[in-house]
């Protein structure tokens, strides 16, 4: 008898010697098989070997990188498998699950030196101990719990030095300060009257460029107004109206009075000099007034934020952010009283002291407003997702019925630093008292209808009231966008260092204070008495 078996496995044929078809009689035991029982037993095993290929194989194609070597092996392999219960090596088993959903408190951990520190003592550890699923996910849950703690605290410690970094005045601005006041003091120079009396006239004659600077810090005021008058094309038609404070009053005039920018016309101006400012109740001394003290009361000093051990860290960097002092500066809120503070004039362009000027802003005087009253970039288009993502649902609390009921949490917001203000337009609406009417109720249900800053009661006030300009002529986001790229910032007609890392302090990211940095000069003797370096 011949057996004969096809390369494919097809076909399996048994033939006598005499090449005729009889049976076969087998004895085994008592029992006696037929040639037919015979063939089809050996067809069975014949497709059962072949299923058993099949399924090695891909086992094999699957990346299991040791290969049976025995029947026993084989059987474990293919038992799943051949039972419909075959593990898939993607899937997290179930007890794993169980284990890292189990609550783990701080208490448990603390104290604990045989928790893995890295990723290698993990897998060493796993290794060692040969864990089973269990003790696996036990183990990596409590190395990652441990991993949270530690960047949680080191999170808001970073935000804790940015805080007190950013609120500070650096030590060369106040020397600055204090050895301008003291040339005013002694050198006639410095007291000279800003503009000279020739020149008046032209701070209310509309046929000039007017800017407004509201700032207390001298070295960001002189870096805005010599970039401002530098790139100019027809710096004579430039007028730019410093506002101070009272305390800042002295060393900005003496040094503006040090340092003129010819042609152009600067003009610097204490608050207290506004006739307007210094009669009666005036409503943003009154609303900062009832903002301090609500925000005393309900935010805390910055180490009860800190000590908070359940928060977020972005809610307490929001937290400490609201105990700066700009927030509560009449610098930050004038510009909401342009139209009282100069009303003689039609259109001004409103400056932040943190940005720098990079082209001329004249060809902004050409832009159509189309009756409308603040010129600004929109912050919700742009490549840039992080800086040019904000919409109104970015400022506002929307679960408040308050601000739901009033505003579309989708409509796009837009940026102050560099505005567009037609002051005619302006006069004929009701923006400020809406500004202070919102103001009002901020306070009154306890800071809970925006986030802080004059931008969020700014998006409500000037509703309906924006005309978009093109983001060339402001790009934001380089005191808290560290990706920036210094080709990109320096294409930008006029460049923002909105956020903690101002250009003047050490937190300033390296590659791009250049951009602000252009414009000191290194050899004056004030900057270098100070210490004030360039890079």
């Amino acid at each position: 008898m011949q057996l004969h078996i096809s390369p494919s496995l097809r076909h399996v044929t048994v033939v006598t010697g005499k090449g005729l078809r009889e049976f076969i009689k087998v004895k085994v035991g008592s029992r006696r098989f037929s040639y037919q029982m015979v063939f089809y037993s050996l067809l069975f095993f014949t497709f059962l070997l072949r299923f058993v290929f099949v399924l090695s194989t891909v086992d094999t194609i699957d990346g299991d990188p040791s290969p049976c070597s025995s029947l026993a092996c084989l059987g474990k392999r293919l038992k799943p498998k051949l039972l419909g219960r075959r593990v898939d090596s993607g899937n997290v088993p179930e007890a794993m699950y169980q284990v890292l959903e189990q609550p783990l408190s701080e208490q448990e951990l603390k104290g604990r030196s045989d928790i893995p520190q890295t990723l290698q003592d993990f897998m060493s550890e796993v290794k060692r101990s040969k864990s089973d699923a269990r003790e696996f996910a036990q183990k990596l849950k409590e190395m990652v719990t441990l991993m949270e703690q530690r960047t949680r605290t080191a999170k808001i410690q970073e935000y804790l030095y940015r805080h007190v970094a950013s609120s500070s005045i650096p030590k060369q601005l106040h020397c600055l300060a204090l050895k301008l006041a003291n040339e005013h003091s002694i050198n006639a120079a410095a007291r000279l009257q800003l503009p000279e009396a020739e020149l008046v006239p032209m701070l209310v004659d509309n046929n000039y460029f007017h800017f407004v600077l509201a700032s207390d810090n001298i070295l960001a005021a002189s870096v805005v107004a010599k970039s401002l008058v530098k790139n100019a094309l027809r710096p004579h038609k430039i007028v730019l109206h410093i506002i101070t404070d009272r305390k800042t009053y002295f060393p900005m005039q003496a040094w503006f009075s040090l340092h003129p920018l010819s042609p152009a016309i600067i003009e610097v101006k204490a608050l207290h000099h506004f006739d307007w400012l210094s009669k009666g109740k005036v409503p943003v001394l009154e609303a900062m007034e009832k903002d301090q003290r609500v925000r005393s009361q309900f935010r805390g000093g910055s180490s009860v934020i800190v000590a908070n051990n359940k928060e977020n860290p972005v809610v307490v960097a929001a937290k400490l952010q609201a105990l700066s002092p700009k927030y509560n500066s009449l610098m930050n809120h004038i510009r909401i009283h342009l139209p009282e503070l100069f009303p003689s004039l039609n259109k001004v362009v409103f400056l932040d002291d943190d940005i720098v000027i990079q082209t001329d802003l004249s060809p902004l005087w050409d832009i159509d407003m189309n009756g409308k009253v603040n010129g600004a970039v929109e912050t919700c288009r742009g490549e840039d997702k992080f800086v040019m993502s904000k919409k109104f649902k970015s400022y506002l609390n929307f679960s408040n019925p308050t601000i739901a009921k009033n505003f579309d949490p989708e409509e796009c917001a837009w940026a102050y630093g560099m505005n567009v203000f037609d002051l005619a337009a302006w006069r004929r609406t009701n923006i400020s008292s809406t500004y202070y009417h919102w103001l009002d109720e901020n306070l009154k249900s306890d800071l809970s209808l925006w986030q802080l800053g004059t931008l969020p009661p700014g998006l409500i006030a000037f509703h309906g009231h924006v005309q978009t300009i093109d983001p060339f002529w402001h790009m934001l986001g380089l005191g808290y966008q560290e990706t920036t790229s210094y080709a990109d910032a320096e294409s930008a007609a006029v460049v923002h260092f909105n956020g903690r890392a101002k250009p003047w302090l050490d937190i300033a990211f390296p590659h791009l204070r250049p951009l602000w940095a252009k414009y000191l000069d290194s050899s004056d003797r004030f900057i270098k008495s100070c210490h004030i370096r360039a890079s």
